[in-house]
């Protein structure tokens, strides 16, 4: 080799000619003119792909092509706050994942599914259309398992209820498995501002969701009847799931929360483990030892990855122009935990006002 290149005075690329390893010799001007004649309708312009893209793109086919026929184990995150509607991530939209769910009930290749959940619950409405969701893929004959995070709790729990088994961590927090009702109103507030309200209605319920007047008996005792019958549905999913009494289920319930040890004594969960048991748990149930992990999520929008995207360069600006350090540490620091129940307020949007959420959680 080194004989051979002092042939050629250290040309390594005259070399590389003579030994057949490339066909020409050309500088990048003379390539690119070389490309544009034989590349039809290029004109001008030349899409040029480098070579790791290249690469990766060519890792990634043939790692489709070697598990194009394997069967499938979905992974589905259930992380954040329970929303009703469609949501981002960061939070868990009944829609959204409701979505995901009937996209794999559709995948022929999915043998088991294994939901993820970290959340501390949210919208009873929104975490029933999860649930439903997740019985329509059970009904197939596709086993899901539940692998619990930090803390899978009240609404969390909910949805783990449609499930053939549920996984726990020793530390995860789950249970809450209680209801409450919602519906804020700031008369004594605007009050002290100067501000009131009256009007006429046709019943006492009229304006049982305006937020500028106190709720009357009436709407006391309706939201009262909505929370005492989802608590009462609680108790008869988790009783129908793990195989017990609705009485029995509500001595552990009453909104308390469990470690996922303590759990498990209670049979609130299977077993404990994390999500790689979770899967191997799933493979076993589905009958299958040859198979593929695939992560599933509600792809998104464009207008979606259009605000991600104007919302990190906003994000990337506030802090190259230091302006968060306008204010004191100390001051933001309060002012973040006085935020904090208005951004509970925010994330609570139940069309009924009933939530399952734990409120011993961390946010």
């Amino acid at each position: 080799m080194h004989l051979r290149l002092t042939e050629v005075n250290g040309d390594i690329a005259t070399l590389a000619l003579k030994q057949g390893l490339v066909d020409r010799i050309a500088t990048r001007s003379e390539t690119n003119a070389y490309l544009k004649q034989i590349l039809p309708n290029s004109d001008n312009n030349l899409d040029m792909v480098s070579m790791s893209a290249y690469l990766n793109h060519a890792k990634l086919e043939s790692l489709k092509k070697a598990n194009q026929n394997k069967p499938e184990i979905a992974v589905v995150v259930a992380s954040g706050t329970i929303l009703d509607g469609n949501q981002p991530d960061g939070t868990v939209g009944g829609d959204s994942l409701a979505e995901v769910f009937s996209a794999i009930k559709e995948d022929d290749q999915v043998k088991a599914v294994v939901l993820r959940v970290d959340s501390p619950g949210g919208s009873a409405f929104a975490s029933d259309v999860i649930r439903d969701a997740i019985a329509a893929v059970r009904k197939k004959d596709i086993p899901v398992i539940v692998s619990m995070g930090s803390y899978a709790a009240s609404g969390g729990y909910w949805i783990a209820t449609e499930s053939d088994q549920i996984v726990a961590q020793s530390t995860t927090i789950t249970g809450s498995i209680g209801v409450f009702g919602v519906i804020p109103t700031f008369e004594d507030s605007l009050a002290a501002l100067g501000v009131y309200s009256d009007g006429v209605g046709t019943t006492n319920i009229a304006g049982m969701m305006q937020i500028d007047r106190p709720m009357t008996d009436e709407t006391k005792v309706i939201l009262q009847s909505g929370v005492e019958h989802v608590y009462s549905r609680f108790l008869t999913l988790v009783a129908n799931a793990r195989k017990s009494t609705p009485e029995a289920v509500h001595e552990i319930a009453q909104g308390r929360v469990w470690t996922g040890e303590k759990a498990l004594q209670l049979g609130l969960v299977d077993q404990l483990g994390d999500l790689q048991d979770a899967i191997a748990s799933a493979a076993s149930l589905a009958g299958i030892s040859d198979y593929t992990v695939n992560y599933r999520h509600k792809p998104l929008s464009f207008a979606e990855q259009l605000m991600m995207q104007i919302s990190g360069n906003v994000k990337a600006g506030i802090s190259a122009l230091g302006l968060n350090s306008w204010l004191p540490a100390s001051l933001q620091h309060h002012l973040t935990a006085a935020m904090q129940p208005l951004q509970l307020l925010n994330r609570l949007n139940d069309p009924n006002h009933i939530y399952v959420y734990c409120e011993n959680c961390p946010l």
